[in-house]
């Protein structure tokens, strides 16, 4: 529930932007990040932004006090419609999601690759490489290393995932055998 809202949150603030050609996107984000940074950093904070007993005139003050004169006055703006549809509390998820958009529109998309073994720089370069032509987009991709898949490689790219490991294929060869 909280992704769906934080998504349209996050898209609404997109098309603020867009309809401002002034308004960089990725200082947009900044201020977001710059938000959530903030408010993570103290407890007190926190409790304050998520207390529904505090009330938002309370909570536009403090917000007023922190940020006035530091984010866009887009972002700045868009943090007290925020409070003032008590969704303050899912800043850092609209942040996530707003961060999606914007790869979106930059044509840039997040690819996880899992691998048996420690990939050097020109093999994980390579591996982009050959997933950004063909997915025909900018990859930013993440590794990790899990020795249980035993070789190949599992590529995570939103929620799809490619599993081309030697576990997986066992796994198959292992299940077709039990059928027959």
């Amino acid at each position: 529930m909280t992704e769906l809202v934080s998504k349209k949150w996050a898209k609404a603030l997109i098309e603020l932007t867009r309809e401002d050609e002034s308004v960089s996107k990725d200082e947009v984000l900044s201020n977001l990040r710059f938000i959530e940074e903030t408010i993570n950093s103290s407890d007190e904070l926190k409790n304050v932004i998520s207390n529904p007993s505090i009330s938002t005139e309370e909570k536009e003050t403090i917000l007023s006090k922190l940020f006035q004169d530091k984010i866009q006055p887009i972002v700045y703006n868009f943090l007290f419609v925020l409070n003032l549809k008590k969704r303050l509390n899912i800043i850092g998820d609209i942040t996530d999601e707003f961060e999606k958009e914007l790869e979106e529109l930059k044509n840039i998309i997040r690819v996880s690759i899992t691998s048996a073994i420690d990939l050097n720089d020109d093999k994980k370069t390579d591996i982009r490489n050959r997933i950004a032509e063909k997915l025909q987009k900018d990859v930013k991709a993440s590794y990790e290393i899990d020795k249980d898949i035993i070789a190949g490689l599992v590529f995570k790219i939103n929620d799809t995932v490619v599993d081309n490991s030697i576990k997986h294929k066992l796994d198959k060869l292992s299940e077709s055998i039990i059928r027959a």
